[in-house]
């Protein structure tokens, strides 16, 4: 693994339009990132693709992975996209500023410390939880709690990674707020000490 830095590792096959890359973050080859938020040491693998969606700290997210698909308007006596792309198709047409803003305002919301297993998708208007887990294959069209693990098509709850009230504890000591060096210092302990026991030591 490449030695990583504050500024952003950008894969030159990468694409990254707008929006906002976090320290210590990475991007894969091929992966595309149209307005979107990539918190602190958060990484998305190769061919990712994620749209106007806002992610945590520390997001693990696999290739393949879709975050915040485009929707189309199913409303309307078309789907397809001449409507608002309009100035690709006639010179006098402009492109609807409307329909776009429509599309960011349904962005998804990452929490922090989250695993999105490879080809998952979260549909628009979603939000995953802090410490949340994504199948490899799920698609996700509902909103996941924290530390929630879920799976298939569509995605359903499997189980929790912890029980609630270590969630809530972890939720509390928000260890992904910790700057660098902190994250350093407690290295061995987030290695070798079991959930509970870090707790007991770090707080929360």
């Amino acid at each position: 693994m490449k030695k990583l830095s504050e500024a952003p590792t950008i894969h030159p096959g990468a694409k990254v339009s707008g929006g906002h890359l976090g320290r210590w973050t990475e991007v894969g080859e091929g992966a595309r990132l149209l307005d979107t938020t990539l918190g602190d040491y958060s990484y998305c693998e190769r061919f990712s693709d994620l749209a106007y969606a806002e992610v945590g700290r520390f997001a693990n997210i696999a290739a393949f992975v879709r975050i915040g698909p485009t929707n189309h308007p199913m409303h309307r006596a078309s789907l397809h996209h001449f409507m608002y792309r309009a100035a690709a198709y006639w010179d006098d047409a402009e492109d609807e500023a409307e329909f776009f803003e429509w599309r960011r305002a349904q962005g998804p919301k990452v929490g922090h410390d989250t695993w999105f297993g490879h080809q998952s998708v979260v549909l628009p208007g979603v939000t995953v939880g802090t410490g949340a887990v994504v199948g490899a294959g799920a698609v996700v069209s509902k909103d996941v709690g924290p530390y929630e693990i879920v799976a298939g098509v569509p995605a359903k709850p499997i189980r929790r990674r912890f029980a609630p009230e270590i969630a809530e504890r972890l939720l509390a000591l928000a260890w992904w707020e910790w700057d660098h060096a902190a994250l350093r210092t407690a290295l061995t302990d987030f290695r070798e000490l079991s959930v509970e026991a870090f707790l007991e030591k770090h707080g929360g």
